[in-house]
C-alpha cells in the first residue's frame, strides 16, 4: 500500500501526538485557517502527512516569536510554492513532449508586417524576413 504526503489518514489525536501537540490546539489552528485537514463524512478531521509537517513548522515559527497570521501567511505562501513547482513541472513536460512531437516548429520568420510564421524543416525564406532559430536541447 503506497500513502501519499497528501492522503489524509490521521485522526486528530494521532495527528496531535505525531506533532507533539494537544489536540485542542490542531482544533484552534483549524478554526484560524492555519493548518485545514479534510473531513470524512462524519465531519471527523483526518490529517495527511503533510498537515502533521505544517504543524511542526507552526510550533517551530511559534517558538521563534512569529505571530499566527505571519505564521498563516508564510504557510500559504509555501503551499502556493507547492502548487507553482508541480504546475511549473507540468507545463515543462507538455513544452518537452511538444517540441519532440513537431520539431520543425521551432523555426520562424517574421514576415515584412511583423507577423510570426513557423517554417517547416528545410524551408527557405524571402530576403526580407528574418529567421529566428533555437537548439534542439532545452538546456
Amino acid at each position: 500500500m503506497d500513502v501519499s504526503p497528501d492522503d489524509p489518514v490521521f485522526a486528530i489525536a494521532v495527528a496531535a501526538d505525531l506533532a507533539g501537540m494537544h489536540p485542542q490546539t490542531l482544533r484552534q489552528y483549524d478554526r484560524l485557517g492555519l493548518v485545514s485537514p479534510r473531513r470524512t463524512a462524519g465531519k471527523s478531521r483526518r490529517y495527511s502527512l503533510r498537515e502533521v509537517a505544517q504543524l511542526r513548522e507552526v510550533q517551530r515559527l511559534s517558538g521563534e516569536g512569529v505571530s499566527l497570521e505571519g505564521i498563516r501567511r508564510i504557510l500559504e505562501l509555501e503551499n502556493e510554492v507547492v502548487a507553482l513547482r508541480g504546475r511549473v513541472r507540468d507545463l515543462e513536460s507538455a513544452l518537452a513532449t511538444e517540441l519532440l512531437n513537431r520539431p520543425g516548429s521551432r523555426v520562424f520568420a517574421s514576415t515584412a508586417d511583423g507577423d510570426v510564421v513557423p517554417l517547416r524543416h528545410g524551408t527557405r525564406t524571402r530576403r526580407n524576413e528574418v529567421v529566428v532559430w533555437s537548439p534542439r536541447s532545452l538546456e
